[in-house]
């Protein structure tokens, strides 16, 4: 395996794994093995602090699921820890199909979610997964038994087949379905309706849930680094438009901002995390967001408890 400078794992050698779970493991094993150097110690209430095994430390508190996985020995450390349960929306639309980087949006994405998910059913929480495009196609509720894991991978694994994006009507048959309160986290471009994705998000957040948004990009589409008039194909519609990038990129590149602006405003006013990950980006700092969104979340649980 091939890392880069930075001691992450370069995405194109990531990709290059063609199993779903071993890219995950993979992206897991560096990111803990990293964690104990960091300043980052210590999970939320939820989560579980790692260090590695040292000389002299109780046997007890070894994590030996971890030592079977990683052949690493690690100490486990609990803060009031109840588990989670998190449920996985993941966009399977046509535009999710895009990619210049030599694997698409959608591959992207899916590995994220296998990553976050390998990440969570390894300290004992509970994983779920609802796969959508212009509707909800695959649906596994949340649960931590033998053989789930495997079930959630393979599903991640299937092929982007879907057509329009549909940002709301996949999110309400999440809270329709999804009755016990967790933690639900959306991958998507997000290029749909914002309108419709507020009204479905508040709902989620009514319901109690808390809430994260991914937002995949690929970098030609962040951008539009073209030199050559190209004719440009809209992955759902079918619509074509030949455009000369030199000319339009300004105004491109401003409408493009005004959409995630409008994305991020909205994460805020509902209280939702929100993310804008490229596809070129190391998959270890997506899951380091989401150990610092955790420990947030720690540090105000506790102050609501002793307040």
């Amino acid at each position: 395996m091939v890392a880069a400078k930075s001691s992450f794992i370069d995405p194109h050698a990531l990709m290059s794994i063609r199993n779903m779970e071993l890219r995950a493991r993979v992206v897991v094993q560096g990111f803990l093995n990293g964690l104990h150097r960091s300043p980052y110690h210590g999970f939320s209430v939820e989560f579980t602090e790692y260090r590695q095994y040292t000389a002299g430390d109780d046997t007890r508190f070894v994590d030996w699921r971890l030592v079977g996985r990683t052949d690493r020995y690690y100490i486990k450390k609990f803060e009031d820890e109840t588990n989670l349960r998190c449920s996985f929306l993941v966009d399977q639309s046509h535009s999710m199909s895009f990619g210049s980087e030599g694997y698409s949006k959608a591959q992207y994405a899916a590995t994220l979610a296998a990553t976050l998910g390998y990440f969570l059913e390894m300290q004992g929480d509970a994983i779920g997964l609802l796969t959508f495009a212009e509707g909800m196609r695959d649906y596994l509720p949340a649960r931590h038994r033998p053989g789930h894991l495997r079930q959630f991978m393979v599903t991640l694994e299937k092929q982007t087949t879907g057509k329009m994006t549909n940002l709301e009507t996949p999110l309400i048959r999440a809270a329709e379905l999804i009755r016990k309160r967790g933690l639900i986290i959306v991958l998507s471009d997000f290029f749909g309706s914002l309108e419709a994705l507020e009204k479905s998000l508040g709902q989620l957040r009514a319901w109690g849930h808390e809430v994260a948004l991914f937002q995949t990009l690929d970098p030609a589409e962040v951008a539009l680094q073209m030199d050559k008039p190209t004719l440009f194909r809209d992955m759902e519609s079918g619509r074509e438009l030949y455009i000369d990038p030199k000319l339009a990129r300004r105004n491109y590149l401003d409408r493009l901002e005004a959409h995630n602006e409008t994305l991020r405003q909205t994460a805020q006013k509902l209280g939702v995390a929100h993310h804008l990950v490229p596809t070129d980006r190391p998959l270890e700092k997506g899951l380091l967001e989401f150990f610092l969104d955790r420990r947030k979340l720690g540090k105000s649980l506790r102050r609501s408890r002793s307040g």
